[in-house]
């Protein structure tokens, strides 16, 4: 008797049918109309009572555009300055701990006669261009502060105010809400000013 082929079952309504869908899901309702304006009120209210008084402090030095370009070649300097390592700092833990720099006496000294495997010595042409010298990155000129009187003489354009490390923690908050009010930057402040977003 030959192999029959094997019947096949016919297709079940079950199967036939699709999956049945997920419900769909529930939307909040929205807040009625004469309540959104009272809500953007508010908000409104909070951000003028949020905003500080008085003129806001520059991110950046008001310098002329020599002054700047001297900023970009110091900051190519720095990258391009080597590392001056006193000699046998690396033989020594007392010399080489603080990375103070010597200058080399020693009469058969090889960093003295400038060796060219030993570190570099210290030269007048490492120097940055006398204009930018002792600004910061930013370009303000640092100024030393221990009381708000001194706040007063400060230009908020060029310079910026560097709050000395005697002043207590109380005393500092006081200096810092004073140069708010001026819009003098602070180099070191306690109270990070917020980011803009």
């Amino acid at each position: 008797m030959p192999d029959e082929p094997a019947e096949t079952a016919p297709p079940t309504e079950e199967a036939a049918t699709p999956p049945p869908k997920a419900p769909p899901r529930r939307r909040r309702a929205s807040a009625p109309a004469e309540a959104k304006p009272a809500a953007e009120e508010k908000a409104k209210a909070e951000e003028v009572a949020e905003k500080p008084s008085g003129p806001r402090a520059p991110k950046r030095a008001a310098l002329s555009e020599p002054v700047r370009a001297l900023l970009r070649t110091r900051r190519t300097l720095d990258r391009r300055r080597p590392v001056f390592g006193r000699q046998a700092a690396n033989r020594y833990f007392r010399i080489g701990r603080d990375g103070a720099w010597r200058r080399p006496r020693g009469l058969q000294s090889k960093q003295r006669r400038h060796y060219g495997y030993r570190p570099r010595v210290v030269r007048i042409g490492y120097r940055s261009p006398a204009a930018v010298r002792g600004l910061t990155p930013s370009g303000f000129r640092p100024v030393l502060v221990r009381t708000s009187k001194d706040l007063e003489s400060i230009d908020a354009k060029t310079q910026a105010a560097l709050i000395a490390r005697t002043v207590g923690t109380r005393r500092r908050l006081v200096l810092e809400e004073a140069a708010r009010k001026l819009g003098i930057h602070v180099l070191n402040p306690i109270v990070q000013p917020e980011r803009e977003a």
